[in-house]
């Protein structure tokens, strides 16, 4: 195992977990987890990550074994962000790297927005850049001229009590449609902590207002088109995501003053299909202490 069982801290937020690995003095490195995962989700790449690296894996507001909150003002991205601030604020953390996946890439960029002097480099794979109104823009186009197939979880969980209704008792067929992986398989171990974190009462409509709480998101993004990054990115793309479109990453150059961008033959949950090649870039970018 390379990542800490959970441990648990209380801030002036909430009460939330993180787990925790590499080398204790080495250079802090917080990775942000997505839908429907949990920290566990960097338990495998981070098997890869060279030394001189200290890890630190929150757990966002209703996942993993953080506390799940009601009310979807809660779970707006800049919400989870301060949480997470509130964490490292906690632990002592003061300057750090920063990695995020999925909805875990946006609350990692509203990290970089709310304290940008204490982010020194930042990682985002397969998601959304905030301030790049017009490649998001390219994708919803794209989405509305053809097949919305795939995008029908969002919609599902954004209706009142469907979520809630119908996921407890299922949480191994919900999860395992999600993780499959679109290369190679998502480690089994990594699965049943998800199936286990589902079925923690609370969590189906916690997660679900990741996505409700996604229009009060967009209003806020869509004052960002005139900012630019500062921070050194990288940004890791898995090739076969159905849902993160090779669009997203249009325009994606004028959003940072520098970005690389490196492709991966993985799906959407590419540090778990392919842990070792995106240990490999993180690597190759992150600096140590």
């Amino acid at each position: 195992m390379f990542l800490s069982d959970p441990k648990t801290l209380s801030t002036p937020r909430g009460t939330f977990t993180w787990r925790e690995g590499g080398d204790a003095n080495g250079a802090p490195v917080v990775m942000i987890h997505g839908w429907p995962e949990s920290s566990y989700c960097w338990e495998h790449v981070g098997r890869h990550l060279k030394d001189g690296l200290r890890v630190i894996a929150p757990d966002l507001r209703g996942l993993g074994d953080s506390e799940r909150t009601q009310g979807r003002e809660h779970y707006t991205k800049q919400a989870l962000a301060l949480d997470v601030v509130s964490m490292l604020d906690e632990l002592g953390i003061r300057e750090f790297q920063l990695i995020g996946h999925d909805w875990g890439g946006i609350v990692a960029q509203e990290v970089a927005l709310a304290i940008p002097d204490r982010v020194s480099r930042m990682i985002i794979m397969n998601i959304a850049i905030i301030n790049n109104l017009k490649g998001n823009m390219e994708v919803i186009q794209k989405v509305r001229s053809g097949s919305t197939k795939s995008y029908w979880y969002q919609h599902f969980q954004q209706e009142p009590g469907l979520a809630e209704g119908m996921i407890p008792g299922k949480e191994d067929v919900w999860i395992g449609h999600f993780v499959t992986g679109a290369v190679k398989p998502i480690p089994e171990d990594a699965v049943a902590e998800y199936v286990r974190m589902y079925s923690i009462p609370g969590t189906p409509a916690a997660g679900a207002n990741y996505y409700r709480a996604f229009s009060d998101d967009a209003k806020r993004w869509s004052a960002l088109s005139d900012h630019k990054w500062t921070v050194p990115s990288l940004y890791i793309y898995g090739n076969k995501d159905k849902v993160i479109l090779p669009e997203y990453l249009n325009h994606i150059e004028e959003c940072f003053e520098s970005i690389r961008v490196e492709e991966v033959d993985a799906g959407h949950f590419l540090q778990e299909e392919k842990p070792e090649e995106v240990a490999g870039h993180m690597n190759n970018f992150l600096e140590t202490a």
